[in-house]
C-alpha cells in the first residue's frame, strides 16, 4: 500500500487530500484545498496563494490515475466543484441530507447536482467494497470535533491491503479526536497508519484548555491500544506554537505531520501569516543627510545636530516598522 498526502496544512494550505494505492485500486480522498480567509485580521499572503496553486495542480495530477474518489464531508477544503475530477469514477460522498450543517447541505446539493451525471455517486456511510487488491469500509457519521457539535459530521474511510493485510484509516476532521465515540471507533478499526486532524489548539482560547487536552488524551489512547503510526495535521498545525503544544504526541515517536511523513520540512503558512506579511513591508526609509551649513559646522563637526536627528527619527516613525 502507498499512502501519499497531496496537500495539507503542514504543506501550506488547508487540506487533508490523500491518494491511497493498493495494486489497481487507487482512491483519491478529500480532493480539495483552500486558504483561511482571515487569520490575525490578515488576508492570505502571496506565498499561500502560490502553495494553493501547487496543491491544486498536484491533486489534479494524481487524480488522473484514481479509480475512486471519497469525500468525507462538505467543508470547502475537502472537495472541489470540478466535474473532471470525478468523471467516470466511482464516488463515495457523505450523505448530503444526513447530519450536515445547513451550509454544508447546500454545498452538497450543488455538488451532487453538477457532478452526479458524470460519474457513479453513492452515499458513503456504512458502504463496503471488495476489490482484488483492497477492502474499503466507510464509517457511520462521526462528530466533526466534540460530541454534539454544530459543525456536522464526517465519514472515515478504512482501506485494507488484501495482500499485505495493512490497514490505513483516513479520519479527516475528527479534531483529535475530541469525541469519545470517534475514539472508540478508531480503536476498533485497528489502524496501522491513521491520518486525522489534530486538536484545534489555535481555537484554545475559545474552546478551553480542557477540550484540547481531551483530544491529546484520546489520541494517546488510540496509539496505546493499537500501536499505530499517526499523521496528525490540519487543525493541529494552525497554531504557531503547535510544536510545543503537542510535544507529548511528537515525543511519543508515533506522530508526524503530513509533511514529515513525506520527509519534508513543515511549512504551515497560515500560522506564519503575520511573518509573511511582515516581510513584505518596506523597511524605514533613511533620510538623506545634507552637509551641515557652514554656520553650524562648529557646533558638532562629527555628526548631524540634535534637531536633524529628531526630525529623522520622526520620519522613520511615520514610515512604520515591521512589528
Amino acid at each position: 500500500m502507498k499512502v501519499i498526502p497531496l496537500a495539507a496544512d503542514s504543506m501550506g494550505v488547508r487540506s487533508v487530500a490523500t491518494l491511497v494505492q493498493c495494486g489497481a485500486t487507487s482512491v483519491l480522498i478529500d480532493p480539495g484545498a483552500s486558504l483561511g480567509a482571515s487569520r490575525f485580521n490578515l488576508q492570505p499572503a502571496e506565498e499561500e496563494w502560490e502553495a494553493l496553486r501547487r496543491a491544486n495542480d498536484r491533486i489534479s495530477g494524481y487524480a488522473v490515475g484514481a479509480s475512486m474518489v471519497f469525500i468525507s464531508h462538505y467543508h470547502e477544503e475537502h472537495f472541489r466543484y470540478d466535474v473532471e475530477l470525478y468523471r467516470d469514477r466511482n464516488v463515495w460522498a457523505k450523505d448530503p441530507a444526513r447530519l450536515a450543517s445547513p451550509t454544508q447541505a447546500q454545498r452538497a446539493a450543488m455538488l451532487w447536482k453538477d457532478v452526479g451525471p458524470a460519474c457513479r455517486m453513492d452515499r458513503a456511510e456504512g458502504r463496503r467494497l471488495e476489490t482484488p487488491d483492497a477492502v474499503l469500509v466507510a464509517s457511520s457519521p462521526l462528530s466533526h470535533g466534540r460530541d454534539g457539535t454544530e459543525l456536522g459530521h464526517v465519514v472515515a474511510l478504512t482501506v485494507i491491503d488484501r495482500r499485505e493485510g495493512f490497514r490505513f484509516v483516513h479520519a479527516s476532521d475528527v479534531q483529535g479526536p475530541l469525541s469519545s465515540v470517534a475514539t472508540a471507533y478508531l480503536i476498533r478499526e485497528r489502524p496501522q497508519l491513521l491520518y486525522l486532524s489534530g486538536p484545534p489548539a489555535y481555537l484554545e482560547s475559545r474552546l478551553g484548555t480542557p477540550l484540547i487536552d481531551q483530544g491529546i488524551a484520546n489520541l494517546t489512547r488510540i496509539i496505546e491500544a493499537t500501536g499505530c503510526r499517526v499523521i496528525m495535521d490540519h487543525h493541529a498545525v494552525r497554531d504557531d506554537r503547535y510544536r510545543e503544544r503537542f510535544r507529548q504526541l511528537w515525543e511519543s515517536g508515533h506522530v508526524v505531520t503530513a509533511a514529515g511523513f513525506l520527509g519534508l520540512v513543515d511549512t504551515p503558512l497560515e500560522s506564519a501569516r503575520r511573518h509573511l506579511w511582515g516581510k513584505r513591508r518596506k523597511p524605514p526609509a533613511r533620510m538623506p543627510m545634507r552637509p551641515a551649513p557652514r554656520w553650524a559646522r562648529g557646533l558638532k563637526a562629527d555628526g548631524p545636530s540634535a534637531i536633524i536627528k529628531s526630525r529623522s527619527a520622526f520620519a522613520r516613525r511615520k514610515e512604520g516598522t515591521t512589528e
